[in-house]
């Protein structure tokens, strides 16, 4: 059995700050037998993007840097694995909203920008990130082989499909979700993931009132058959907790015969 965790936390306008408590809600989740750890998106930054200003692009952080050397010494330190959101200032001049992910021996296993990316009232992304340019990589860690969906790319199923194509048994959610009316689709389109995958899936949200805006948190973790691991979290900052057993997988893939019933020469539609 392995134990997974994400960190619902509600940021303050103090970005240190809001790191410094992250970390400390990591090292909790770790105390309770967490062996994986995920934050939420942008999970230390105040909710910028709810407002195209310009002076915010500085709050971009580049990988490796200093906030990111930080987690890997609280990934080695802890033998945990960090899968951490964050605002990243790109080597190429650009801006992306990126997760890094970090192996329990401290090494950056590599990055995962969002590709998907919205333009709302309250969510005016395109204006800080550039879509992501790397694909739908996956990361194969001390505990598990993971790949992360953020916020946005999870109403697009295509990939998903990748990730678990690429060997993917969990699915990590990062989220920054403040709508209540949407909390049931949100909900629907990540248990999507783990039944037509059979895989894990852990949706991580942020919580908190930042301005107008009131973010739900309800994180969860469900199983292959899409059956909840850990029901919906409430609004309250504080370490979801959900044991997952990687064997469950197999099993339910073996009775679901999904993949290998697949016709990849008919989807050409898709591209």
């Amino acid at each position: 059995m392995l134990t997974v965790a994400g960190i619902q936390l509600a940021c303050g306008a103090d970005r240190e700050e809001n790191f410094g408590r992250a970390l400390d809600l990591a090292r909790i989740a770790v105390e309770r037998g967490a062996r994986i750890v995920c934050f939420a998106e942008c999970f230390a930054w105040p909710w910028f993007p709810r407002k195209a200003v310009e002076e915010n692009r500085k709050l971009a952080e580049p990988i490796p840097g200093p906030l990111t050397r930080s987690l890997q010494l609280l990934a080695e330190q802890t033998q945990a694995v960090l899968i951490a959101p964050v605002f990243e200032s790109g080597d190429d001049a650009a801006q992306y909203n990126t997760s890094v992910v970090i192996d329990a021996d401290g090494a950056i296993l590599g990055i995962y920008r969002k590709n998907h990316i919205p333009d709302l009232p309250n969510y005016q992304e395109r204006f800080y990130f550039r879509p992501g340019n790397l694909g739908f990589p996956v990361f194969r860690t001390r505990y598990a082989t993971i790949g992360v969906q953020t916020c946005w790319d999870n109403f697009f199923p295509e990939g998903a499909r990748a990730l678990a194509l690429k060997g993917a048994q969990i699915i990590f959610c990062p989220t920054a979700c403040s709508t209540p009316t949407g909390v049931s689709k949100w909900e629907r389109a990540i248990v999507g993931h783990a039944v037509y995958n059979s895989l894990f899936a852990f949706r991580v949200n942020r919580v908190g009132t930042e301005g107008s805006m009131t973010f739900y948190g309800k994180s969860f973790c469900v199983d292959p058959n899409g059956d909840f691991v850990t029901e919906p979290a409430g609004a309250d900052e504080g370490v979801v907790l959900a044991d997952v057993d990687l064997d469950r997988i197999k099993l339910v893939r073996d009775d679901w015969t999904f993949f290998p019933d697949r016709r990849p020469g008919i989807y050409k539609d898709l591209v």
